[in-house]
């Protein structure tokens, strides 16, 4: 009975080795390597050709940013309510699409501050760079008046609390814009002798200009000049 199954088993086991052997032949071996069974339900992309100079771009989506601005949004803040200032704002930015009022206004009360202070100091050489040549012999007269005199000035900056756009035009190549500014300020003139002849060292005083700058819109300098100056 040992002998007959010695025999079954050992014809089983040639069995299995001829079986095994023959199906690594057909199926192969895994080396590791081996692709992902495939989905036939998921949506499969076409390869694309190798480019090493294209650089893929995620797709265009509608954005709040890509849209025009309103017209009745472009010029909001910048100029007083019920002027006709936005007609000429958009005069000036057909011909000047860089033009920005808001950065024009930062500009303005600079231009504000360096003149007025200029103008204290008697500082020409500041103010020709500045004003335009009617508004500069006029100021340039004062200051020369004024050292005749022997008088000074003395002008502290407060704070500028608010400068607004008040008209804007295009006239022909210029562009002119009238700009309110409400500051507060500490001046005093005193004469030859040191006494005060007008204002006071230690009270601030509130003032209100109504400026004109003006600009070449063919021009290759960007720099706006004081052409008028009015109190308000």
């Amino acid at each position: 009975m040992s002998d007959v199954f010695d025999i079954y088993t050992v014809i089983f086991l040639v069995l299995a080795v001829f079986i095994f052997l023959r199906l690594r032949s057909v199926l192969g071996t895994r080396t590791g390597h081996e692709r992902p069974p495939i989905d036939p339900y998921s949506r499969q992309e076409a390869p694309a050709a190798p480019n090493d100079n294209v650089v893929a771009m995620p797709p265009r989506t509608d954005s709040p940013f890509d849209q025009p601005v309103p017209a009745a949004e472009r010029w909001k803040g910048t100029f007083e309510a019920g002027s006709d200032a936005e007609k000429g704002l958009d005069a000036i930015a057909s011909v000047d699409p860089s033009f920005d009022a808001n950065a024009f206004l930062q500009g303005a009360k600079a231009a504000y501050e360096m003149i007025v202070s200029a103008f204290a100091n008697g500082d020409t050489k500041t103010l020709k760079g500045l004003l335009a040549k009617e508004v500069y012999e006029s100021f340039a007269a004062t200051i020369a008046d004024r050292e005749r005199r022997g008088e000074t000035v003395q002008s502290t900056f407060v704070a500028i609390d608010r400068a607004t756009i008040r008209d804007a035009e295009l006239r022909g190549g210029t562009s002119e814009i009238e700009v309110r500014f409400a500051s507060q300020l500490v001046t005093v003139t005193r004469d030859k002798d040191g006494a005060i002849i007008d204002g006071n060292p230690d009270k601030v005083t509130e003032l209100v200009d109504i400026w004109t700058f003006a600009r070449d819109v063919a021009s290759r300098d960007p720099n706006w000049k004081l052409v008028r100056t009015d109190a308000a």
